[in-house]
């Protein structure tokens, strides 16, 4: 069986429709990485490839429209050469009512109020954000941050599409953004940090990942973000699914249906988790739900601020 690991990037090549993705694609062929064009086309461009020192292979592809916004179209295309891959991600901007500018942000593709969620790679999101906070201190952009945004999934927003179809595609897929305002989608320096990350999607530091679910807070949550950041003797923590707060109250998490809906995001977190944190202003009522589902795979159930506190978590031997 082949060990090598597969990895594909999209970016929406037109700036009136996605106004960073094309600067970022820019940055990737000027990072100075062997790329090499196949036989395979999408919307008329080339997919490239990278084969890293490994073996593994970054497929990077254009298109006209971003993916979420033409799933109808898209879905199949992805699903017909992109299929069975260790991971993915859509390269593409932020922005947002009240949204914090400045940031380079990730997060895993799901439907929180109606249980959906894609599968979801805390290695891989983990690998990205720490390569790009380390090209964000190279290119002294101290001005900047490296965060998570709460799981959720644009093609509800522009493709009015069924939350169910999130479920389609079997790729752990992300979206990775620069935020939040025009200065920072054009900035090149930005795009940069995101391009030279986008090569070290498989390139641990080694670190023993102790995948978490995360709940409640608020859709930038900073304390579950900054978790990525923690290490002790050897472990860290894992990040991918994050359900927001206003989230779990929308899909009603208080109920019963709430608990087989927690459940489906834990069965879309690609390896078994070892803990659960809440946030500690989260009602009762659902801080409840998660510690009922915390017994039941025998896995801690903590305050956010333990984040800060590895040690002191009561992590549980198996």
């Amino acid at each position: 069986m082949s060990s090598q690991k597969k990895c594909v990037y999209y970016f929406g090549m037109n700036l009136e429709t996605d106004p960073a993705a094309r600067h970022i694609f820019e940055a990737v062929e000027k990072a100075g990485k062997e790329l090499n064009e196949t036989e395979l086309r999408i919307d008329g461009y080339p997919v490239l490839e990278y084969i890293d020192d490994r073996g593994n292979a970054l497929h990077f592809v254009r298109t006209e429209r971003v993916i979420w916004h033409d799933l109808d179209y898209y879905l199949p295309v992805m699903k017909a050469h992109f299929e069975g891959y260790d991971f993915g991600g859509l390269i593409t901007w932020h922005e947002g009512d009240n949204a914090p500018d400045k940031i380079f942000s990730i997060h895993s593709a799901g439907d929180t109020p109606s249980g959906n969620f894609g599968p979801a790679s805390p290695e891989c999101m983990r690998n990205l954000m720490l390569s790009m906070e380390k090209n964000r201190l190279a290119l002294g952009m101290e001005d900047y941050t490296v965060t998570t945004e709460a799981t959720h999934w644009s093609s509800i927003v522009y493709s009015n599409a069924d939350a169910e179809l999130v479920l389609e595609y079997g790729v752990p897929i992300v979206d990775i953004e620069i935020g939040s305002s025009p200065e920072a989608w054009k900035n090149p320096d930005a795009a940069k940090v995101i391009a030279n990350a986008l090569f070290d999607v498989f390139n641990s530091d080694g670190k023993n990942v102790i995948n978490l679910l995360c709940a409640g807070g608020v859709h930038f949550e900073p304390s579950f973000a900054g978790a990525v950041f923690e290490s002790w003797d050897d472990n860290t923590f894992g990040i991918s699914h994050i359900l927001a707060n206003q989230w779990l109250v929308g899909g009603a998490y208080e109920e019963e249906s709430g608990l087989e809906k927690i459940e489906n995001c834990i069965a879309a977190i690609v390896g078994d988790i070892g803990g659960i944190a809440i946030h500690d202003k989260m009602k009762g009522t659902y801080k409840e739900q998660f510690r009922i589902i915390g017994a039941k795979y025998n896995v801690p159930v903590f305050k956010h601020q333990q984040l800060k506190r590895p040690n002191d978590i009561a992590w549980i031997k198996k």
